[in-house]
């Protein structure tokens, strides 16, 4: 099949709102939790979120096309503009009915189905919703958006796998260009669920941390004291390119996507197999469709949730798979520094270990202060600093509710 290469990046993060300073603050181990300023938190048992820093729409949108877009859609569609610019595409004669959208949204316009509905009840009921409420709501829009803006007619739709939604989408376009049935695709993910709605109803799931006194370093994946995801927002946006296509139009090759995997737990409604049985499956597909053996893995970049659970089956699962290799891989969880981006994590995250290949670097699992014994001491985190290695190959995890697992493998670029 058709060997498939990264020629751009895009990133709107809670630690960076473009791709070198997500990047920076990543490896200088920058939290990005706060308290929640969006809403009023005093009857909420979380009252902190990793929000979006000096975010204006007015920046990137006039107020008219503002209006007609969630903040979901409005984050998709500022990074995926920044992955289209990194990679040239902006003045490239390319065949546009061969280049496509796939773009995910674990949530989609979760903000704008909330106002909707409190805006019907304060009418006492009487029907005057916005027109532009469907649109602005559903999960597709900003995919849909996106192929209008650049005239990509290719294949164009959304992922939707809970927290696995962008890793999917990034693998749906990996296969569609290895099966030749387009060259080019903007993929990605993009969430915003810091809202009322969002964070009410999580807290009633009991996934979310409470340590409303410890807001900066509540998200502690590994830590004994963990007590639950933090919730993130933004979005991350890769272009996909066949290799071939790439080189002919001159595009800057950042790394080789070469394998994706997929799998269930078939399990439970929120909770992860306690044995990792659907993240061993995964990765291990993952690894058999890159045609790589597990010891060629420098790097994976896991799920690391900071839940009890999530984080104990997650690491069986790596021990399991790895064996003795798994003490010689480096590890990290991101999400202690950018919080949970749900729908959005795989794509950003992705772009945390294509980062990682090209500069050397392995950024660091933040707020790791006592290790829970459940993890074999010498499994190497990369607690609280930033490591210098070579990565040649590093492996992204995204897990969602539903069972749903994702694992895609990217390589350094060689001809």
């Amino acid at each position: 099949m058709r060997r498939v290469v990264v020629t751009g990046m895009g990133a709107l993060t809670p630690v960076g709102n473009n791709v070198e300073e997500f990047w920076k603050n990543l490896v200088n181990g920058v939290s990005g939790s706060d308290m929640i300023t969006r809403f009023d938190t005093e009857h909420f048992k979380t009252k902190f979120a990793c929000e979006l820093k000096n975010y204006d729409p007015l920046d990137h949108f006039d107020r008219k096309e503002a209006r007609k877009l969630d903040r979901y859609a409005q984050y998709g569609m500022i990074a995926a503009e920044e992955a289209y610019q990194n990679a040239g595409l902006a003045d490239a004669d390319i065949d546009k009915d061969r280049a496509g959208v796939i773009w995910a949204s674990g949530i989609g316009g979760i903000e704008t189905f909330k106002n909707e509905i409190e805006g019907f009840l304060a009418n006492n009921r009487i029907p005057r919703f916005s027109p532009f409420f469907i649109p602005k709501m559903i999960s597709d829009i900003a995919a849909g958006m996106m192929s209008m803006k650049y005239g990509y007619r290719g294949p164009n739709y959304a992922t939707v796998s809970a927290c696995a939604s962008s890793t999917n989408a990034i693998i749906d376009a990996f296969n569609l260009i290895r099966l030749d049935m387009a060259d080019l695709f903007i993929t990605g993910g993009s969430e915003a669920a810091i809202n009322e709605a969002g964070v009410g109803g999580f807290n009633s799931m009991q996934a979310m941390s409470t340590k409303n006194d410890e807001y900066k370093t509540a998200s502690r994946p590994f830590d004994v004291s963990r007590d639950g995801f933090v919730m993130g927002e933004g979005g991350g946006g890769l272009v996909l390119e066949e290799l071939e296509h790439a080189k002919r139009r001159g595009a800057p090759i950042i790394a080789e996507l070469i394998g994706g995997g997929l799998s269930a737990d078939a399990h439970h409604l929120t909770a992860p197999h306690p044995d990792g049985e659907g993240a061993k499956l995964v990765m291990k597909n993952a690894i058999r469709d890159a045609k790589i053996s597990a010891e060629e893995i420098d790097y994976i970049n896991v799920h690391g949730t900071s839940t009890p659970l999530g984080d104990i089956s997650e690491t069986r699962a790596i021990r399991s798979v790895f064996g003795a290799h798994a003490f010689k891989l480096n590890i990290s969880a991101t999400k202690s520094m950018t919080g949970h981006l749900l729908g959005a994590a795989g794509a950003v995250e992705s772009l945390a270990v294509i980062l990682a290949i090209r500069d050397g670097v392995v950024p660091p699992t933040i707020n790791l202060k006592e290790r829970d014994p459940e993890f074999h001491p010498d499994l190497n985190f990369t607690a609280n600093k930033a490591e210098k290695r070579e990565v040649r190959v590093g492996l992204s995890n995204t897990f969602g509710f539903g069972g749903h697992n994702t694992s895609a493998i990217f390589k350094k670029f060689e001809e």
